[in-house]
């Protein structure tokens, strides 16, 4: 920059300072930013829950309908959604889960569970660069039973060859306090949380 400036005459020479300044106050954030895009597969992702219940604990499965997250590598800001098929949840007892669908999700008026991410924190720039495994966190909403929450996850991520990646997360969904309708009886009682495991195949790709 200050060759070039060398070669403007001294008259112009503030001006040109003034010009390169404005460049690079609007143009050098854009040129910076950049765009992280990760695509899960949902044939190669495996969404599980825990709920303790009395004398045993129930597993179950739900499957993964999309997901995409976006993320700005400058300000972390994030947009895009996983979603959730909450019609697919399944603890093998065929019984349970009538009564799981029909009357805890209520799936068949609540199709879809989802979270919408809002920002991110952590080591995005090992993320972009693929070099190492990394953890961090997303912000955002989570849809359940109509109604959103705000939440924050703690992702770990895993890069590959190709562009392939791993991501792996771990968390408690309270049910109960986010308003759906308890499952005990006088028989049954079970935990307020449910605990969420989540490991997800996918690609991750850049654009500026």
């Amino acid at each position: 920059m200050a060759r070039l400036l060398n070669l403007v005459p001294k008259g112009a020479r503030g001006q040109a300072i003034i010009a390169a300044a404005l460049f690079l106050s609007v143009f050098a954030p854009a040129l910076s930013a950049q765009e992280v895009t990760v695509e899960l597969d949902p044939g190669a992702t495996k969404v599980d829950f825990t709920l303790a219940a009395t004398m045993h604990t129930v597993h179950g499965t739900f499957k993964l309908k999309s997901g995409q997250i976006r993320v700005n590598t400058s300000t972390g800001k994030a947009s895009g959604a996983i979603v959730l098929d909450a019609t697919s949840g399944d603890t093998d007892n065929s019984s349970r889960d009538k009564k799981m669908h029909a009357e805890i999700l209520e799936s068949a008026k609540f199709p879809e569970i989802a979270f919408t991410p809002s920002q991110v924190k952590g080591e995005l720039a090992t993320i972009l660069s693929q070099q190492r495994a990394s953890q961090f966190e997303v912000l955002g909403v989570f849809r359940l039973h109509g109604q959103d929450h705000d939440s924050t996850l703690t992702v770990s991520a895993q890069p590959g060859a190709g562009g392939h990646i791993e991501v792996s997360a771990q968390f408690p969904v309270p049910y109960i306090q986010w308003g759906l309708k308890s499952p005990n009886t006088f028989l049954l009682h079970v935990a307020d949380s449910v605990d969420v495991n989540v490991h997800a195949s996918g690609r991750i790709s850049s654009s500026q």
